[in-house]
């Protein structure tokens, strides 16, 4: 909710500073926090994380946090608010990355990253543990909106890939590389240094695309 919170009231900025309800031409927020590969190259990091606060317009808005409110508080009431946030940040970063890869010259922004990130996790958990976690068909749910990145345009879809791999990944790792349970068991130094270099690699992967 804090997360939903803040993507709210940075597109209220967003407005105030005079964007319409479908783009984001005209606000500062967007041109200094936006994922745009030549400013990352020259340094300005935060941008692999600022961009998923930003949205270009009011739909992109309410279907990212639509789908972040029904996905994120099944997974954080399953495996806890820690767990949750690591699986979103690592999914986000690897969103960052996998756009940057694919169209580093490209405005990117959005929550979608972490939200696909979300839907690989929770569809890892279904299969290890044989639950439906959500009783729904997140499987579906993930290829629909996979079919959807890849039908209708201006959608990143290196960024929805990337969150695919950076959820997927995380939710491994905290699993105990599929062992446990993603909620239960023991964070290892060996579970917590894989999750380090799982966002140290996004990171890197992230400067060497742009």
């Amino acid at each position: 909710m804090v997360i939903i919170g803040v993507c709210v009231v940075v597109f209220l900025a967003e407005l105030a500073q005079g964007i319409n309800v479908s783009g984001t031409s005209g606000s500062s927020l967007v041109a200094d926090g936006a994922l745009f590969g030549p400013a990352v190259a020259d340094g300005e990091w935060w941008r692999l994380v600022t961009s998923s606060f930003l949205h270009a317009g009011l739909i992109h808005l309410g279907f990212n946090m639509y789908l972040l409110w029904l996905l994120g508080s099944a997974l954080e009431g399953y495996a806890g608010t820690d767990r949750f946030l690591a699986v979103w940040f690592t999914a986000v970063l690897w969103g960052a990355a996998g756009a940057l890869i694919l169209s580093p010259n490209a405005i990117t922004v959005g929550a979608s990253g972490g939200v696909f990130g979300l839907m690989a996790a929770i569809f890892l958990l279904e299969r290890q543990r044989g639950m439906g976690l959500m009783q729904s068909q997140v499987g579906f749910l993930l290829l629909l909106n996979l079919g959807i990145t890849f039908v209708l345009p201006g959608i990143s879809i290196g960024g929805h890939l990337g969150g695919i791999v950076g959820g997927a990944a995380a939710a491994f790792v905290l699993s105990g590389f599929g062992k446990g349970s993603i909620a239960y068991g023991q964070i290892t130094p060996v579970i917590a240094t894989s999750m380090a270099l799982l966002t140290a690699g996004a990171i890197a992967v992230s400067f060497a695309a742009v």
